[in-house]
């Protein structure tokens, strides 16, 4: 699944086909996906004007004309695809609507964005824009953890009463939101944190060392366009790269990276996800 810097990915790739431009129609080609789309979607999308697109977690927040915020998650599978561009070099055609092109937004200019899902695992949700924070999929996320809100205070008293793992606290995202699998695997790593310790009983220095770390990994995921492992594309089609630097995901057996660390990249199941790490260098 898609996780914050793709997601930031995506939003900033859509920036220059939809923001300040109007809707021009919408084509909703079933009736839902994840859950049923909101009631008459297409003419509550159609001949609005894009006023911002936000991002809230793993949320892109598409603030249109009319008062209301279209909500998109991307799923399993999801993808915002782009054509029809103009550019001082070519015009892109539209391809023909394929069989996972479940809405399709033609623009003023001639630019269609098409989300894609195969999976059908997405969802997207009609909200008004000034109570938007009392949806329940936004109500219930922690902080935005490249946001000032997330500080080592705020997550030392997050943490005090958590005896879950550190793994597991730092997925919850009503505690930090956005955090996904790899990240946490490749945040944990760089602070030398075992994914198996509780969190409670992390001092406060090393609790106060993961907030650079998360901010860190994820600035650098965003900076190569997120990471690409099945399905994630970028909105112009494009592979992200973060992959190429993962220290542990996905690297079972192999050596750890640290320098002068001899040990080995180990995977474990916790929640039913896979963890990678270093028994030698984390602790």
């Amino acid at each position: 699944m898609p996780e914050l810097p793709e997601v930031e990915t995506v939003r900033r790739g859509l920036l220059p086909a939809m923001d300040g431009k109007f809707i021009k129609s919408a084509d909703v080609r079933r009736p839902d996906l994840r859950w049923p789309f909101p009631e008459n979607m297409a003419n509550r999308l159609s001949g609005k004007k894009v006023e911002g697109l936000r991002r809230r977690s793993k949320y892109i927040l598409v603030d249109l004309s009319s008062g209301e915020t279209l909500i998109i998650h991307l799923g399993m599978s999801g993808r915002m695809l782009i054509s029809g561009q103009h550019s001082t070099h070519m015009y892109h055609e539209h391809p023909a609507p394929q069989k996972h092109d479940h809405v399709i937004l033609d623009m003023e200019d001639g630019t269609r964005v098409t989300f894609n899902d195969a999976r059908r695992f997405g969802a997207m949700d009609l909200h008004v824009t000034n109570t938007l924070e009392n949806h329940k999929l936004i109500s219930v996320l922690g902080p935005e953890p490249l946001g000032n809100a997330f500080h080592a205070e705020y997550l030392s008293e997050r943490l005090k009463n958590k005896k879950s793992p550190i793994k597991t606290a730092l997925l919850d995202q009503g505690i930090v939101s956005g955090l996904g699998n790899i990240y946490v695997c490749e945040v944990l790593h760089r602070v030398g944190i075992s994914p198996l310790t509780s969190a409670n009983a992390l001092s406060t220095q090393r609790i106060a060392s993961l907030v650079p770390a998360i901010r860190d990994v994820l600035s650098e995921a965003i900076d190569a366009g997120g990471s690409s492992l099945k399905d994630f594309r970028q909105a112009d089609g494009d592979l992200g790269y973060f992959q190429h630097n993962f220290r542990v995901y996905g690297r079972e057996g192999l050596p750890c990276v640290t320098q002068e660390c001899e040990g080995k990249i180990q995977r474990i199941v916790q929640s039913g996800r896979s963890s990678f790490y270093c028994l030698q260098c984390q602790r």
